[in-house]
């Protein structure tokens, strides 16, 4: 385990159990984002994110209960309270009136378009014009800002979107040329390319996307709440050399879609 995790370990207060048990406990959305954060069969939530999160919100005062959700029913949850808050995007148009984030960010991700070396290079200088008339795959379960929806959705480029479950099967797709792109988040796809013994694949960012905390304006002191994980992040900060291993790819967030 890396020393900075080590650190988030052993170095919370040494609490009672009733200490514990008194502490009110925030109801925390997520989506699968590996390595960053996600669940195992029992659907207990792991990866760094998943540890920076029960640290800064231990060092609040509270309590954490994960669950892992697709993007809808998240971004549902935070709408009407069910989830409290979310360690994800920042910026989500659909989410601002229902929500705050806290000040700080925690890291970003990128959004990535990946390709074959037999396949175009994109550019963004013209709006990805090469995407005319070629497939793109697309990952179940993300969603994505309205400048790229709308370049996706566009008639006038054509492009033909193919569906998938995973990134592990949308790497296949693109390696046996059911598709000549692939969108996906820089993080969870290599770490599926890794997972399949691929050779790495071109890409450029089309998107960074900060991670924050997304609190939901209808939890609890939502207010209040923001502050304090505000606090305790700053607070980690001082205690913790390095905190939150910013720049470290394998280390950083998440997630989201």
């Amino acid at each position: 385990m890396p020393t900075l995790f080590a650190a988030l370990l052993f170095s919370a207060p040494c609490l009672a159990g009733s200490a514990v048990d008194e502490r009110p406990t925030l109801t925390v959305g997520f989506s699968e984002f590996p390595p960053a954060i996600y669940s195992d069969a029992q659907g207990q939530a792991h990866g760094r994110l998943a540890e920076v999160t029960r640290r800064v919100l231990r060092q609040a005062g509270y309590q954490v209960s994960f669950r892992a959700l697709p993007s809808a029913r998240l971004y549902a949850g935070l709408k009407d309270g069910s989830i409290d808050l979310w360690p994800g995007a920042g910026g989500k148009p659909e989410l601002a009136a229902h929500t705050l984030e806290t000040r700080r960010s925690l890291s970003e991700v990128k959004l990535n378009l990946f390709h074959r070396h037999d396949t175009p290079p994109p550019s963004l200088s013209d709006g990805l014009a090469e995407l005319t008339g070629r497939g793109v795959i697309l990952i179940g379960g993300y969603d994505y800002w309205p400048r790229i929806n709308r370049i996706l959705n566009d008639p006038q480029h054509a492009i033909r979107l193919h569906h998938t479950a995973s990134h592990l099967s949308g790497l296949r797709m693109l390696e046996h040329q059911r598709g000549d792109y692939l969108l996906g988040y820089e993080m969870p796809t290599e770490h599926a390319r890794r997972q399949l013994d691929m050779a790495p694949l071109p890409s450029i960012t089309i998107e960074r996307v900060p991670i924050r905390f997304v609190i939901s304006r209808y939890a609890p002191g939502s207010e209040t709440l923001r502050d304090a994980l505000d606090q305790a992040y700053e607070e980690l900060m001082v205690a913790i050399p390095g905190w939150p291993l910013r720049g470290d790819t394998e280390a950083q967030p998440a997630a989201s879609r």
